[in-house]
């Protein structure tokens, strides 16, 4: 006979390994989320408020952090900036990652597989071992200091992750219908974009989430590629507060509740899709 500890809760037994589980999972949950309501409490609380008492809930509605952020500073450019890079970069990621990975997957060879693993091998490799020698070709490029040169790095560093979820994906796509598709007279780039897209729905919006959060909240390739004498992106123009209103903690409070409403409501609306375009890749690759 075996017996497993357990902890009895209301005449059921609860495996300790269960409950460790759950606690464990209960401190990460915290440690996560404690961070973000810290900033949206500090963000509707006057700069007094904050250095008295930063852990204290606010005694009123204080708007005029907001006020003085948009008054005082250029942060309507630094939004425009980071809509800019992350609209473009999402809609052009979307245009070409697909159409690599279909090419790949719908037609093996050796050359295809070859640049298959090159694709997938840049996952392996850091930015920051590659930073200087990337920042150097942007400059032979004309792409150093101005907003080409961070979409043409966020297109090229979604390629290893999006070749190798679309290529999984499409395993799963009956090649039946794009034949007949071809038997109706379409092209390969009609039977492509009106017969298969369509069917990556999900892998798409995985693809959307992960590039859309990961650029919307990129810091280092903005603050290092744009000039400094410009308004640059919200993460950057959040962290030049620091030194320039170091007693101002309202204001950058304020910046950061800006900057994380949109990623969270983009997340919480395309988390289904996210799910669902991960899971059946991960299970077809």
């Amino acid at each position: 006979m075996t017996s497993t500890k357990a902890v009895s809760v209301t005449g059921k037994k609860i495996p300790y390994g269960k409950i460790a589980t759950l606690v464990i999972t209960a401190i990460l949950a915290f440690l996560f989320v404690y961070p973000i309501c810290f900033a949206v409490i500090s963000a509707f609380k006057s700069n007094g408020d904050i250095l008295k008492n930063p852990l204290a809930l606010p005694t009123e509605l204080y708007l005029q952090n907001f006020k003085d952020l948009f008054a005082k500073t250029d942060f309507f450019t630094a939004i425009w900036h980071t809509v800019f890079l992350t609209v473009v970069s999402e809609v052009l990621i979307v245009l070409i990652v697909p159409l690599a990975a279909y090419a790949i997957e719908r037609y093996p060879s050796k050359t295809t597989k070859f640049i298959y693993i090159y694709f997938t091998a840049g996952m392996m490799i850091p930015f920051h071992l590659y930073m200087f020698p990337l920042f150097r070709e942007m400059k032979l490029f004309n792409l150093y200091g101005n907003l080409a040169g961070p979409i043409v790095c966020y297109i090229s560093g979604s390629v290893a992750f999006g070749t190798l979820l679309y290529s999984s994906f499409l395993k799963g796509v009956p090649i039946d219908i794009e034949e007949a598709a071809k038997i109706d007279s379409c092209t390969e780039f009609q039977v492509f974009w009106k017969v298969v897209f369509p069917l990556l729905g999900p892998c798409t919006a995985s693809l959307v989430v992960l590039n859309g959060l990961g650029i919307w909240n990129d810091f280092l390739m903005p603050f290092l590629v744009l000039p400094s004498d410009q308004a640059k992106t919200i993460t950057v123009a959040v962290y030049s507060f620091v030194g320039q209103y170091t007693a101002r903690w309202d204001i950058v409070f304020a910046g950061t509740l800006i900057s994380l409403v949109p990623a969270l409501i983009i997340y919480i609306s395309l988390q289904k899709y996210f799910v669902k375009g991960i899971m059946p890749g991960a299970a077809k690759g």
